[in-house]
């Protein structure tokens, strides 16, 4: 996905709007036509079969809207792999270890895993891989995708994490929390306000602002940001790392994403993250609103917040690239490039060179379930 949000330029012409996913939102709205803008963001990408992520056409990887790291070559899974199968050998878990990925979209990932663990763990029949995903479409793709890979280790999908139970292994979420619905606030002279989407009974959509009530401001919001500062916050991201912390009995959970502190944020993107992507072009996210992907940056300050008031400890916090090189990244493509024909190995090292040098606003946060780690993360943001 584009970890960008410029303003759009030229925008085509989008599809026509969905007229059912419109009554939904004038239904959600207020009698004045206010909505906050996360529950617009929730019912424009997850409403059932009408929603971004629910529509038969929703396409990733290139030919699509957006792409994710996994989308540019199996390498990346590879290197995940690599880590997971080192982080069972750390737990010496007894019984199945599970690697259950959330959000794994059409399943791009969750087959390079797959592959690259059997290559790895041979005929060890201790792991499982359970998908979560939440959107029908998406699911029925990354089952045919399952489906044609040559692992032999059992896979499945589930509802929702909190239907597993407690969960030995780790718990993987790639580009998942940029995705979840976000309140987005603005800096006035009054103080932080609360902007939303104004849907009139015809005509466009368009921004509205209302004041923010101090018992619904989110807390430790920034004193000091300039006038017409826009701040994303993900409650919903928030609570559900406390659901990862309430079903992960013994392992890690591995969270990637693009991101940065909020402080950072702040200084960086003043005018806010909030980007929607169609056909890989930035388009203005209130347009033919169930046809394009919404994301945010990653708030990591309250996502880290989160984590350690929910019990988890921080094991790491750094950039993807410093991960994946401690991953064994070098290693990875070194092994595959000694048995690929000439071709390949040029695809390989260009993968290895985008992963390293196109992804620095991405950020890995690994936690673990057991408080001897508490105080060991590490941040080389």
């Amino acid at each position: 996905m584009n970890p960008t949000a410029p303003d759009p330029v030229g925008e085509a012409p989008g599809p026509p709007a969905d007229a059912v996913l419109l009554r939904r939102l004038r239904t959600a709205a207020g009698p004045d036509g206010y909505l906050p803008f996360d529950r617009y963001m929730e019912i424009v990408l997850y409403d059932p079969g009408h929603g971004f992520y629910d529509r038969g056409s929703t396409r990733l990887g290139r030919a699509g809207d957006f792409y994710t790291a996994a989308h540019v070559h199996r390498l990346f899974g590879a290197t995940l792999a690599r880590h997971l199968a080192e982080l069972r050998r750390q737990a010496h878990p007894r019984g199945v270890w599970a690697v259950v990925e959330v959000g794994p979209g059409d399943g791009t990932l969750a087959a390079d895993i797959l592959e690259a663990l059997d290559h790895l763990e041979g005929d060890d029949r201790s792991w499982e891989y359970v998908l979560v995903e939440r959107s029908p479409a998406l699911q029925a793709q990354a089952r045919e995708r399952l489906e044609a890979t040559r692992s032999r280790i059992p896979w499945r999908f589930v509802p929702s994490l909190a239907s597993l139970g407690p969960v030995r292994g780790v718990v993987l979420a790639n580009e998942l929390l940029d995705a979840f619905p976000v309140r987005r606030l603005r800096r006035t002279p009054e103080g932080w306000a609360e902007m939303g989407v104004h849907v009139a009974a015809e005509g466009p959509l368009t921004w509205a602002v209302r004041g923010l009530p101090p018992e619904s401001a989110p807390p430790s919001l920034p004193l000091d940001a300039s006038e017409g500062t826009v701040l994303e916050v993900s409650p919903t991201a928030e609570a559900w790392i406390r659901e990862v912390a309430d079903h992960l009995a013994e392992g890690r959970a591995l969270l990637i994403d693009y991101g940065d502190d909020e402080d950072a944020l702040v200084a960086r993107v003043p005018s806010g993250t909030l980007e929607a992507l169609r056909s890989h072009r930035s388009v203005d996210p209130l347009s033919h609103p169930g046809t394009a992907d919404l994301s945010s940056w990653v708030n990591f300050t309250r996502v880290r917040r989160a984590a350690a008031s929910a019990g988890l400890s921080e094991v790491s916090y750094t950039a993807l690239r410093d991960a994946l090189l401690a991953w064994g990244l070098d290693q990875v493509r070194g092994e595959e490039s000694a048995s690929a024909e000439a071709v390949d190995a040029v695809k390989l090292q260009l993968a290895q060179k985008s992963f390293l040098l196109s992804f620095e606003t991405f950020r890995v946060l690994e936690l673990s379930a057991e408080p001897s780690h508490a105080g060991g993360g590490e941040n080389r943001s």
